[in-house]
């Protein structure tokens, strides 16, 4: 790889950071491409080389989440051969958040939420890093010897998403943590998870 090379993904890499963050925090609707340029401190010009439209931009978001995802669930698989273990580190990662969530909500809940009223495909790709996040609870389930691990997975994750949304509503972090610990004491007393 030329320097040129990796000069030009390192800027389409600040894009994408930048435009992920303005979505976060201030909606589709309020981000455009001059914001996103100018926060990321790239010309203009250049933006417009990576990405002929936002929902180009977007969807770079959409699949930068999604690696983000591989890679918070690749370090949980990593971390321990119990799946209870596995589940309550994705768990605690949206306490981790807890703060940010409470000002912003989900990062991933609320591209998802704010994309639903659209039907041109991005509404289905922003779910993308979500599925994933399902299945991947769903595995962890059946290895647990559950008879039904994806309603299980769905509960794990609309809990995380429901903690997610009073906190962001009530502007209370302790909303999120509230959910965190209930979901973890419910994966640690074994409830209903397994044959």
């Amino acid at each position: 790889m030329t320097d040129s090379q990796k000069r030009g993904g390192e800027k389409r890499e600040k894009l994408v950071a930048g435009a992920a963050e303005m979505l976060y925090r201030h909606g589709v609707e309020a981000t455009t491409l001059a914001r996103v340029a100018e926060a990321s401190g790239v010309p203009a010009g250049n933006l417009y080389y990576y990405f002929k439209t936002k929902d180009d931009l977007v969807r770079a978001v959409i699949d930068a989440q999604a690696a983000q995802v591989r890679a918070m669930l690749a370090a949980l698989d990593g971390r321990s051969g119990d799946p209870v273990v596995r589940l309550t580190g994705l768990v605690r990662r949206w306490e981790d958040m807890r703060d940010v969530v409470a000002r912003h909500g989900c990062p991933l809940g609320s591209l998802v939420s704010e994309l639903d009223h659209r039907d041109d495909g991005l509404d289905v790709e922003a779910a993308r890093p979500i599925s994933r996040i399902l299945d991947w609870a769903e595995q962890q389930f059946a290895a647990l010897g559950a008879d039904r691990p994806r309603p299980l997975a769905i509960t794990l994750f609309a809990g995380i998403q429901g903690g997610a949304l009073l906190a962001n509503a009530l502007r209370d972090p302790e909303a999120m943590s509230v959910e965190v610990r209930h979901l973890e004491a419910w994966l640690e007393s074994g409830t209903g998870l397994c044959k």
